[in-house]
Protein backbone atom coordinates (compact mmCIF):
# COMPACT_ATOMS: atom_id res chain seq x y z
CA UNK A 1 0.00 0.00 0.00
CA UNK A 2 1.01 3.71 -0.70
CA UNK A 3 2.55 5.02 2.01
CA UNK A 4 2.20 8.65 0.72
CA UNK A 5 0.01 11.21 2.27
CA UNK A 6 -1.65 14.45 -0.03
CA UNK A 7 0.58 18.20 1.15
CA UNK A 8 -1.79 21.15 0.50
CA UNK A 9 0.21 24.31 0.41
CA UNK A 10 -0.63 28.12 -0.58
CA UNK A 11 2.47 29.01 -3.25
CA UNK A 12 0.81 32.19 -3.97
CA UNK A 13 -2.34 34.18 -2.95
CA UNK A 14 -4.83 32.96 -5.65
CA UNK A 15 -3.66 29.64 -5.41
CA UNK A 16 -3.47 26.21 -3.91
CA UNK A 17 -1.26 23.47 -4.54
CA UNK A 18 -2.06 19.56 -3.88
CA UNK A 19 1.34 16.61 -4.08
CA UNK A 20 1.40 13.34 -3.42
CA UNK A 21 3.67 10.45 -4.52
CA UNK A 22 2.20 7.70 -6.00
CA UNK A 23 4.38 4.09 -6.62
CA UNK A 24 3.10 3.74 -9.90
CA UNK A 25 5.76 5.14 -13.55
CA UNK A 26 3.82 8.40 -14.30
CA UNK A 27 2.35 6.97 -18.15
CA UNK A 28 0.09 5.33 -15.43
CA UNK A 29 -0.74 8.05 -13.47
CA UNK A 30 -1.50 10.04 -16.47
CA UNK A 31 -3.79 7.47 -18.51
CA UNK A 32 -5.60 7.08 -14.86
CA UNK A 33 -6.14 11.02 -15.44
CA UNK A 34 -7.41 11.09 -18.70
CA UNK A 35 -9.20 7.81 -19.20
CA UNK A 36 -12.55 8.01 -18.16
CA UNK A 37 -13.25 4.45 -17.24
CA UNK A 38 -10.44 4.76 -14.97
CA UNK A 39 -11.43 8.50 -13.77
CA UNK A 40 -14.66 7.13 -12.97
CA UNK A 41 -13.26 4.78 -9.98
CA UNK A 42 -11.35 7.49 -8.53
CA UNK A 43 -12.04 11.22 -8.63
CA UNK A 44 -14.53 12.29 -6.36
CA UNK A 45 -16.05 8.88 -5.76
CA UNK A 46 -15.71 8.58 -1.51
CA UNK A 47 -19.37 8.89 0.91
CA UNK A 48 -21.10 7.09 -1.39
CA UNK A 49 -20.98 9.76 -4.14
CA UNK A 50 -20.19 7.92 -8.13
CA UNK A 51 -19.02 9.87 -11.17
CA UNK A 52 -22.38 9.19 -13.53
CA UNK A 53 -20.89 11.15 -16.31
CA UNK A 54 -17.09 11.14 -17.65
CA UNK A 55 -16.72 12.87 -21.23
CA UNK A 56 -13.36 13.43 -22.10
CA UNK A 57 -12.18 15.24 -25.51
CA UNK A 58 -8.07 14.99 -25.07
CA UNK A 59 -7.00 17.77 -27.18
CA UNK A 60 -6.26 21.82 -26.57
CA UNK A 61 -9.30 23.29 -27.21
CA UNK A 62 -11.18 20.03 -26.60
CA UNK A 63 -12.97 19.87 -22.97
CA UNK A 64 -14.07 17.70 -20.43
CA UNK A 65 -17.29 17.57 -18.50
CA UNK A 66 -17.79 15.40 -15.28
CA UNK A 67 -21.48 14.95 -13.38
CA UNK A 68 -21.39 13.44 -9.84
CA UNK A 69 -24.16 12.03 -7.92
CA UNK A 70 -24.84 11.56 -4.11
CA UNK A 71 -26.94 8.79 -2.84
CA UNK A 72 -29.58 11.48 -2.06
CA UNK A 73 -29.76 11.92 -5.93
CA UNK A 74 -27.89 15.37 -5.28
CA UNK A 75 -25.64 16.75 -8.17
CA UNK A 76 -22.33 18.20 -8.63
CA UNK A 77 -20.75 18.75 -12.35
CA UNK A 78 -17.70 20.82 -13.46
CA UNK A 79 -16.34 21.31 -17.27
CA UNK A 80 -13.04 22.69 -18.70
CA UNK A 81 -11.42 23.25 -21.60
CA UNK A 82 -7.75 21.72 -22.26
CA UNK A 83 -5.35 24.35 -22.53
CA UNK A 84 -2.18 22.46 -23.00
CA UNK A 85 -1.23 19.25 -23.02
CA UNK A 86 2.15 17.43 -22.70
CA UNK A 87 1.53 13.40 -22.51
CA UNK A 88 2.92 11.71 -19.52
CA UNK A 89 3.61 14.72 -17.82
CA UNK A 90 1.36 17.72 -17.65
CA UNK A 91 -1.85 18.82 -18.20
CA UNK A 92 -3.23 22.27 -17.70
CA UNK A 93 -7.74 22.95 -17.67
CA UNK A 94 -10.17 25.27 -17.41
CA UNK A 95 -12.61 24.12 -14.27
CA UNK A 96 -16.17 25.47 -13.86
CA UNK A 97 -18.78 23.94 -11.72
CA UNK A 98 -22.20 23.77 -13.11
CA UNK A 99 -23.55 24.70 -9.75
CA UNK A 100 -20.41 27.73 -8.72
CA UNK A 101 -20.41 27.35 -5.39
CA UNK A 102 -17.60 30.53 -5.64
CA UNK A 103 -17.39 33.17 -7.81
CA UNK A 104 -15.10 33.00 -10.90
CA UNK A 105 -13.65 30.07 -12.54
CA UNK A 106 -10.09 28.43 -12.22
CA UNK A 107 -7.41 27.07 -14.07
CA UNK A 108 -5.81 23.74 -12.80
CA UNK A 109 -2.43 22.65 -13.81
CA UNK A 110 -1.17 18.83 -13.53
CA UNK A 111 2.11 18.39 -13.29
CA UNK A 112 3.92 14.42 -13.09
CA UNK A 113 7.54 14.12 -12.43
CA UNK A 114 8.57 10.57 -12.39
CA UNK A 115 11.85 9.19 -10.50
CA UNK A 116 13.09 5.99 -9.54
CA UNK A 117 9.66 4.11 -10.41
CA UNK A 118 7.49 6.82 -8.39
CA UNK A 119 5.53 9.70 -9.70
CA UNK A 120 5.18 12.99 -7.87
CA UNK A 121 1.86 14.49 -8.89
CA UNK A 122 1.30 18.43 -8.38
CA UNK A 123 -2.38 19.59 -8.87
CA UNK A 124 -1.94 23.40 -8.42
CA UNK A 125 -4.96 25.58 -9.23
CA UNK A 126 -5.12 29.38 -9.62
CA UNK A 127 -8.69 30.85 -8.83
CA UNK A 128 -10.24 34.32 -9.80
CA UNK A 129 -8.77 36.33 -6.10
CA UNK A 130 -7.41 35.37 -2.70
CA UNK A 131 -10.50 35.56 -1.30
CA UNK A 132 -12.01 32.94 -3.44
CA UNK A 133 -9.11 30.58 -2.81
CA UNK A 134 -9.59 31.12 0.99
CA UNK A 135 -13.13 30.30 0.38
CA UNK A 136 -11.82 26.66 -1.31
CA UNK A 137 -9.41 26.42 1.38
CA UNK A 138 -11.86 26.36 4.14
CA UNK A 139 -14.54 23.87 2.59
CA UNK A 140 -14.04 20.70 3.03
CA UNK A 141 -11.52 20.74 -0.64
CA UNK A 142 -8.58 19.07 1.23
CA UNK A 143 -11.03 15.71 2.69
CA UNK A 144 -12.16 15.02 -0.41
CA UNK A 145 -8.99 14.87 -2.54
CA UNK A 146 -7.22 12.97 0.29
CA UNK A 147 -10.03 10.51 -0.39
CA UNK A 148 -9.21 10.53 -4.49
CA UNK A 149 -5.93 10.18 -3.85
CA UNK A 150 -6.34 7.16 -1.82
CA UNK A 151 -8.21 5.82 -4.05
CA UNK A 152 -6.48 6.71 -7.08
CA UNK A 153 -3.15 5.06 -5.54
CA UNK A 154 -5.36 1.67 -4.89
CA UNK A 155 -6.48 1.86 -8.80
CA UNK A 156 -2.41 2.39 -9.99
CA UNK A 157 -1.67 -1.03 -7.96
CA UNK A 158 -4.35 -2.92 -9.83
CA UNK A 159 -2.97 -0.93 -13.51
CA UNK A 160 0.58 -1.66 -12.71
Amino acid sequence: MNSERLKVTTPSDREIAMTRVFAAPRRLVFEAWTKPEHLKRWLGVHAGWVMAVCEIDLRVGGGYRYLWRAPNGAEMGMRGEYREIVVPEKLVASEVFDQSWYDGSAVSTLSLVEHAGKTTCTTSVIYDSKEIRDKVLQSPMEEGVADGFDNLAKLLETLA
